[in-house]
């Protein structure tokens, strides 16, 4: 079956123009997914010069692979952000959320964009941790995020606890960009090779900005910022079918084979079967999904199946502001969980507030330089991969594959037909081309290099 999400099918955004010169701008964004296409919005409403540069198309990375929740019910994160950094910080996590909830509700009104846009609870639920849902309820509540606990919902199997947050919201995610695509500036299939200082090297030309930032999922560039030691990647995996039903909010479970559930049109999207990028070796994903799927809902048929990468912090919260304290013109937006339409939205009212010299309410808790003495553990787990990635004998001799970001070892996912670097989450396709970063070229570039 074609793995193309039911968000692409269904929607074409018009082609953008491709660099032609040379130029200046006050703000460069790397990246023509929703945090890219967002900040350069707001950005513009400010007054501020930007441009959008994309390497392929709007919205063709993680965006169309989304499953599109826009909430601040993000797991159960709040007990644990109160617990580890304490009530001020996770206030600010919980508003920003909030806040960027009732954000994209404004810009749909204010633009009148059809991207049906359905408000509805967002509810985790589990078969056997009911407390861990209470204690989160509480957590939630107490930050001020309306919160309700119940022992039903409508999925077809029973549940110990539901916890229901209130006044989240769905959204069809390429229609939403397609129109706000049409206000900014954005020059595709433009890919950046290189930054030296202002100056952006891409494919098709030279661009100097005063300010960069850096919105393409997993930034490219190592020194400084390290965020190859502060962020793995994990592959996850949805399946469209039909004839299960209507379902009216969105469920997510917490436990090991908990699925996550949200309708769209007279299809229901099931997903789960998350791991590590690089290993999944055995495969088997989307049958597991298929299986779950008629054991619970009789008789309905996959009509389409895709998958969608995420980068993930050492403590679950995204990585938003300055890209490094030695460069004081450099932004990022990256880390963005299972959660990136939110923190899509969050990164683009930070990073505009920082450009304009605004104080950002909400700007400490992501801070990219926040202090990681808790991490240790995380951050040591990381490097550990990494090791293991870069071990062994040289390619040359093992007749291996290794990654052109940092050379890690590269494994064979048979459920996408990719090789998939297990320490930062690059992946290629059969014959080498790069499908995802930070590697920035194939596998037959990088041999050409040599």
């Amino acid at each position: 079956m074609d793995r193309t999400s039911v968000w692409r099918k269904d929607t074409s955004i018009a082609k953008c123009k491709e660099l032609d010169a040379d130029l200046k701008t006050d703000t460069a964004i790397i990246g023509g997914g929703m945090a890219g296409i967002l900040t350069a919005y707001l950005l513009k409403e400010e007054g501020i010069n930007c441009v959008v540069l994309e390497e392929g198309r709007i919205g063709c990375g993680q965006t169309e692979n989304t499953t599109a929740k826009v909430t601040s019910q993000h797991n159960c994160i709040y007990d644990t952000l109160i617990q580890e950094r304490g009530q001020r910080i996770a206030k600010q996590y919980a508003d920003a959320n909030q806040s960027a909830i009732q954000q994209y509700r404004a810009l749909i009104q204010k633009l009148n964009i059809h991207c049906d846009w359905s408000e509805c609870d967002a509810c985790l639920y589990t078969k056997e941790q009911a407390e861990i849902l209470k204690r989160e309820g509480r957590a939630a509540e107490s930050l001020g995020i309306p919160t309700r606990f119940s022992e039903y919902t409508e999925l077809p199997f029973p549940v110990s606890g539901a916890l229901y947050f209130e006044g989240q919201a769905r959204f069809h995610p390429l229609k939403f960009l397609q129109a706000l695509s049409a206000e900014i500036n954005v020059y595709e299939n433009t890919k950046v090779i290189k930054l030296d200082g202002n100056l952006l090297l891409t494919n098709r030309g030279n661009i100097e900005a005063k300010k960069v930032i850096f919105a393409s999922h997993y930034p490219f560039v190592n020194v400084p910022g390290y965020y190859f030691l502060k962020m793995h990647q994990e592959r996850s995996y949805v399946i469209a079918v039909k004839g299960a039903g209507r379902v009216q909010n969105m469920y997510l479970g917490i436990d090991e084979d908990g699925l996550s559930v949200r309708p769209y049109e007279d299809m229901l999207f099931i997903g789960g079967g998350g791991h590590r990028t690089g290993e999944n070796i055995k495969g088997g994903q989307y049958r597991r999904l298929y299986r779950a799927a008629q054991r619970y809902w009789d008789g309905c048929k996959m009509t389409a199946c895709w998958s969608a990468q995420d980068c993930m912090t050492l403590d679950k919260v995204p990585y938003i502001g300055r890209y490094a304290q030695s460069k004081s013109h450099w932004y990022v937006a990256t880390g963005f969980g299972k959660w990136g339409m939110t923190s899509s939205m969050v990164s683009a009212m930070i990073l505009t507030d920082m450009i304009c010299g605004r104080n950002n309410p909400w700007q400490e808790v992501f801070s990219p330089q926040r202090k990681k003495i808790k991490q240790m553990g995380a951050l040591a787990n990381e490097g550990g991969h990494a090791v293991r990635g870069l071990s062994g004998l040289k390619p040359e001799a093992a007749g291996e594959l290794r990654c052109t970001h940092l050379g890690c070892r590269l494994t064979w996912n048979p459920e996408e037909e990719s090789y998939d670097c297990p320490c930062h989450g690059s992946r290629f396709d059969k014959n080498g081309n790069k499908i995802d970063g930070p590697a920035q070229c194939g596998l037959g570039e990088k041999r050409r290099k040599k």
